[in-house]
């Protein structure tokens, strides 16, 4: 009777089930219906360039960098990398771009992801957006540093060394380091680059970006 007793007192707990993919990715439903109407209304041809990932992209005036370009915006604020991987196969995949030029990993460092875990992610999401378009060039553009993530940064450049990593070593995959040219000559971020939250950024940091993936997008 004890040694009944003493097993039934050191059952592991139950583990709770794991949510379902509607659960986890519901509340982008409104931001992706949104993107897929703006698509439908004027499809994008196979083969362009299409800018994917979070806010950084969402607030991007792509026209404004690239004025002479048709290049498709697709991302949503607040989105981690692996929201859009979940919907790639609805807002990237269907229109078989050459190349998908990426952001995001910032608000999964920022919300605790380690740096393993968002190369990881990364790797998820080439494979989804090469799913049905195996030619896809993939350009990763770093986590930025920024004034209120400034703690993170470390991580941050853990996580940018194994995405780049990666990408040296797989094939028609690029690594775009936007790090060094947003640091100051004192190694802290240029207040300039930033809106007054610190985080998303003003025309000055667009611009920087916009020289970057011009060159790389050549």
């Amino acid at each position: 009777m004890f040694t009944l007793l003493l097993c039934v007192a050191f059952q592991p707990p139950e583990v709770a089930p794991q949510p379902q993919p509607a659960t986890l990715f519901a509340k982008w439903e409104k931001n992706i219906v949104a993107i897929e109407k703006r698509l439908t209304a004027n499809p994008p041809k196979p083969g362009g360039v299409f800018f994917a990932g979070s806010s950084s992209i969402v607030l991007w005036d792509l026209k404004k960098s690239f004025p002479d370009a048709n290049y498709v915006n697709v991302g949503f604020g607040g989105s981690v990398i692996a929201d859009s991987t979940h919907f790639a196969p609805r807002i990237i995949t269907p229109f078989k771009p050459a190349t998908v030029v990426f952001y995001a990993g910032d608000n999964d460092i920022g919300g605790g992801r380690k740096p393993e875990q968002v190369a990881d992610d990364f790797k998820a999401f080439v494979a989804a957006v090469r799913a049905d378009n195996p030619s896809c060039k993939v350009l990763f553009i770093a986590v930025k540093p920024s004034i209120a993530r400034w703690k993170k940064f470390e991580t941050q450049q853990q996580a940018n060394a194994l995405v780049k990593a990666f990408c040296e070593k797989g094939k028609d995959l690029m690594f775009v380091d936007v790090v060094p040219v947003m640091l100051g000559s004192d190694g802290n971020p240029i207040p300039e680059l930033f809106q007054k939250d610190g985080l998303h950024m003003t025309p000055k940091g667009y611009e920087l970006w916009a020289a970057a993936i011009g060159k790389a997008l050549k």
